[in-house]
């Protein structure tokens, strides 16, 4: 079965300026758009030696001091690709030209009042600006979509997002320290997959832990989404099973009234070298036993899923599509579940006791 999952470009790709120079950047972003095809005409960063490295090592030609010199030297139908941190946006988004293109790394902000604002400065300035919500264009999950959008498995009953692995969070030295690590920098990645798949939960459960012998705020969360009465959707993290490869795990699953699909997200594993992803999909067939069927795709989450989200921007931008799935319009109903879920944990669940009427 041929199965597309390979992200459309744009038929007139535009020049794209980065804002920010951090390790993403040169380990997804220009890799991506080096594979692309993609030009980027210019960089600019705080400290401006980083920015001069990446441009060495990717041939950038410009590199530019401040946001306001980038602006001013770049071309009109130029796509803005910030990668700083999200408290930095607002500040940012002002500098650029009404009506941009931008793509804003993820998270839409650290707390909802913070997406609220970046929203509103897109709104006001007619910004066209997309989240880089990236894993909705990894291969394995292009690949599903098409499988659950054709019908091949049949009504969506059950999704699944499960990683039981130790993830290095020193690699990450800004994020290491913040006061809501795993939900708002992890498995956000999940809840905007969960919300592209399945729409927007009536209810979110959730609780986020402490490790007892880590100084983390969190490296541990189960998150539950209530879509009804046959749909069962949860993500289970674990980032501190430091007892080897032998049972570590990194999945998504999708079960359906036919069939079913499971891809492994290999990058999180031993990261950040990673390991093979694996897709993998059954269909029923009746009177024979179940049978899984695995499938090659080209490419993974890193670097792949990043020319989807830009290239999905571009053809946006350009009018060669009336969708832009990662919107800022979008993407902060994504910020109301992580932010939900917060709400959720902190105020715990029902307590038990042996004193419940009886409403029989």
């Amino acid at each position: 079965m041929e199965i597309p999952y390979k992200p459309t470009l744009p038929a007139t790709p535009v020049p794209i300026v980065i804002i920010g120079a951090g390790g993403i950047v040169g380990d997804a972003h220009l890799p991506a758009y080096k594979k692309a095809g993609f030009e980027v005409s210019g960089i600019t960063n705080r400290t401006r030696a980083r920015a001069e490295k990446l441009a060495a090592e990717w041939g950038i030609s410009n590199v530019y001091d401040t946001v306001e010199e980038a602006v001013a030297n770049s071309a009109l139908n130029a796509v803005y690709d910030i990668t700083i941190m999200p408290q930095q946006f607002v500040e940012t988004l002002n500098k650029l030209p009404d009506g941009a293109g931008v793509l804003i790394q993820k998270p839409m902000g650290d707390y909802f009042w913070q997406s609220k604002e970046i929203l509103d400065v897109c709104l006001r300035k007619n910004l066209t600006a997309a989240i880089n919500c990236q894993l909705r264009f990894a291969p394995f999950v292009s690949a599903a979509r098409y499988l659950i959008e054709q019908g091949l498995i049949g009504e969506l009953y059950d999704m699944e997002v499960r990683v039981t692995l130790q993830t290095p969070w020193e690699l990450f030295p800004h994020v290491i320290i913040h006061p809501r690590l795993e939900i708002q920098y992890h498995s956000i990645h999940y809840i905007d997959l969960m919300r592209s798949f399945l729409g927007d939960p009536r209810t979110v459960m959730a609780k986020t832990l402490k490790h007892p012998a880590k100084s983390l705020s969190s490296s541990r969360s189960t998150i539950l989404f209530d879509y009804g009465d046959t749909m069962h959707a949860v993500i289970n993290t674990n980032h501190d099973h430091s007892f080897g490869p032998h049972n570590q795990e990194s999945f998504i699953k999708w079960e359906g009234t036919k069939g079913a699909i499971k891809a492994r997200m290999g990058l999180l594993m031993d990261y950040p070298h990673g390991v093979p992803d694996k897709f993998e999909y059954c269909i029923i067939d009746d009177g024979k036993p179940p049978e899984w069927t695995e499938v090659k795709l080209e490419g993974s989450w890193f670097p792949d899923a990043f020319i989807g989200t830009m290239a999905s921007l571009m053809r946006y931008k350009n009018g060669e599509t009336d969708i832009l799935p990662t919107s800022v319009e979008d993407v902060i109903k994504t910020m109301a579940v992580v932010e939900s879920a917060y709400i959720s944990s902190d105020t715990g669940g029902v307590v038990v006791s042996d004193r419940f009427e009886d409403k029989t």
